[in-house]
C-alpha cells in the first residue's frame, strides 16, 4: 500500500499532515504612564512656592549678613532698602504658608503668588537701578553720596576700634563674574518674580 503524500511535497514543506508553525504575537508595549507620575522638581517648587520664597528671602538675607559680618562689606542705603524687600516677602510667605491651612486656601493661593511675584519684581527694579548707579548711568539719592549716618552695626564696629567708612551707593564694593551684588540680587529677584508669576497661574487642580 502505497502513502498519499507527495514526497516532493513534504520535502518542500507542504504535506498535508504537517502542522503549520504558530507565531507568537506580540501585545502592545506596557505603557508607562499608566504608572503614578512622580511629580518633577520644577512642580513640586510651584505647587509649595510660599516655602520657596520664604527660604530663598531667607537665604539672601543670611547671605548679605554674612558679607557684612565675615566680609565687611557694611550695606549703602540701597542695598538696605533691597534687603527690606526680602524681609517683606518673607513675611508674605509666612503668611501665605499660614493660609494654605486654612478653610480659604483654593482662594488666596493665587493672590499670595502673585503678591510675591509682585514684591520680587520690584525688588528686581530696586536692584537693577542700584546697579545702574554703580555703572554711573544715572545718579542715586542724595542718601547715597557716602557721608550717610553709620548704621548700628557699624557703631559697634567703631567701639572695637574697627575703622567705618559709610560705603557710597555709586561704587560697587563686590563684583562676581563682572557683575555686581546689586546685579546679582536683580537677576535673582527677577527669576524669583517669574517663578511666582508661573506659580500663581497654574490651575488650581495642579495644586496639591
Amino acid at each position: 500500500m502505497t502513502s498519499d503524500i507527495d514526497p516532493k511535497a513534504t520535502n518542500a514543506g507542504l504535506a498535508t499532515t504537517e502542522t503549520p508553525a504558530l507565531e507568537l504575537v506580540r501585545g502592545p508595549a506596557p505603557v508607562d504612564t499608566m504608572l503614578p507620575a512622580k511629580a518633577s522638581l520644577v512642580d513640586l517648587a510651584l505647587d509649595w512656592w510660599p516655602v520657596v520664597a520664604f527660604v530663598a528671602s531667607a537665604a539672601m538675607l543670611a547671605t548679605a549678613h554674612a558679607f557684612e559680618t565675615f566680609g565687611k562689606l557694611y550695606p549703602c542705603t540701597l542695598c538696605l532698602k533691597q534687603r527690606e524687600v526680602f524681609w517683606v516677602a518673607g513675611t508674605v510667605a509666612l503668611i501665605a504658608i499660614a493660609a494654605r491651612y486654612s478653610p480659604w486656601a483654593a482662594r488666596l493661593r493665587r493672590p499670595f503668588d502673585l503678591l510675591l511675584g509682585a514684591i520680587f519684581l520690584y525688588g528686581a527694579g530696586l536692584a537693577a537701578f542700584h546697579a545702574g548707579v554703580e555703572w554711573k548711568w544715572w545718579p542715586g539719592p542724595t542718601t547715597c553720596s557716602g557721608g550717610a549716618s553709620a548704621a548700628a552695626s557699624d557703631l559697634v564696629a567703631m567701639l572695637k576700634g574697627d575703622k567705618i567708612k559709610p560705603p557710597a551707593c555709586d561704587k560697587a564694593a563686590w563684583i562676581f563674574l563682572g557683575i555686581s551684588m546689586a546685579g546679582w540680587n536683580a537677576l535673582i529677584s527677577l527669576g524669583l518674580a517669574v517663578a511666582s508669576l508661573m506659580a500663581g497661574l497654574r490651575k488650581a487642580g495642579t495644586v496639591r
